[in-house]
């Protein structure tokens, strides 16, 4: 009897979750008036398809995909090296203080992002980096306190043996590193790699401050554009919001098992 139950919050919770994005797949091959009619009906009826391409030649989301797929990629791999080797510093270094700054580095999660943005601004400002891409990669690559905390509380399951034994074969610390923990790192690069991706593929609120050029947009703000422009044309802007959704949507369908695999492996060992 309880299993039911458990299963039926479940599937009920389910739902919830997957019914506005239903409801906007099904709005997206609608017109205006099947969108307010009453009774508001969930299948779209007749079926418009011609909202894809509308929307496609509406606005520029070739140059948007590109822009928000490299910046994702090029971050992605700028954080999984920097947050690795942070991470390994932090588990098999010792150096004074190193507990009391790996205390204040994640301390730093507490910070509402919102408290930082003005003066990463006048710093992008003073680097004459306003407007352009750098203002979104380098401050992303550069700092992620989840990032390190992952890769930290991972390396320290890591027996120190085989370190150890690398060490009497004669290898330095660039050498334990690369050669013995990073391939070891797989897992929790997987699941930071997909976190990552999918944050900054939805990241809004920072490209919003730091853009001007609309050839510069990413898809989040290429989309709020969208709906400034065609804000009573429902059916255009739910088929736009599906096409920037969809590689998201594969991406976590195709990267799931890594997530939980990750997250699972690394546990919450200090």
């Amino acid at each position: 009897m309880f299993s039911i139950l458990i299963h039926a919050l479940l599937i009920i919770g389910a739902i919830c979750m997957a019914g506005p994005f239903l409801w906007m797949m099904a709005t997206s091959l609608k017109d205006n008036t099947q969108a307010f009619s009453d009774p508001l009906s969930f299948l779209p009826n007749p079926i418009m398809w011609q909202n894809y391409p509308n929307s496609l030649q509406a606005m520029s989301f070739g140059q948007a995909y590109f822009n928000s797929f490299y910046i994702a990629v090029i971050v992605v791999v700028c954080e999984l090296v920097t947050t690795s080797m942070a991470g390994y510093a932090f588990a098999r270094i010792r150096f004074p203080g190193r507990n009391i700054v790996f205390v204040l580095f994640l301390a730093t999660l507490m910070i509402p992002f919102q408290l930082t943005i003005i003066p990463m601004f006048i710093i992008m400002q003073k680097l004459n980096w306003l407007d352009t891409h750098l203002a979104l990669i380098v401050p992303a690559a550069l700092f992620d306190a989840f990032g390190v905390f992952l890769m930290r509380q991972f390396i320290m399951g890591i027996p120190k043996e085989l370190e150890e034994a690398a060490i009497v074969d004669g290898a330095n610390r660039w050498t334990l590193y690369w050669r013995i923990i990073l391939p070891l790192l797989k897992p929790p690069m997987a699941a930071l790699g997909i976190f990552t991706f999918l944050g900054q593929w939805n990241s809004f609120f920072m490209p919003l401050i730091m853009l001007n050029s609309s050839d510069l947009y990413t898809v989040p703000l290429l989309l709020n554009q969208f709906r400034e422009q065609y804000t009573s044309q429902w059916g255009l802007m739910m088929a736009g919001s599906m096409i920037a959704v969809l590689p998201v949507l594969l991406i976590y369908i195709l990267g799931q098992r890594q997530i939980i695999q990750g997250i699972a492996l690394t546990g919450l060992k200090s």
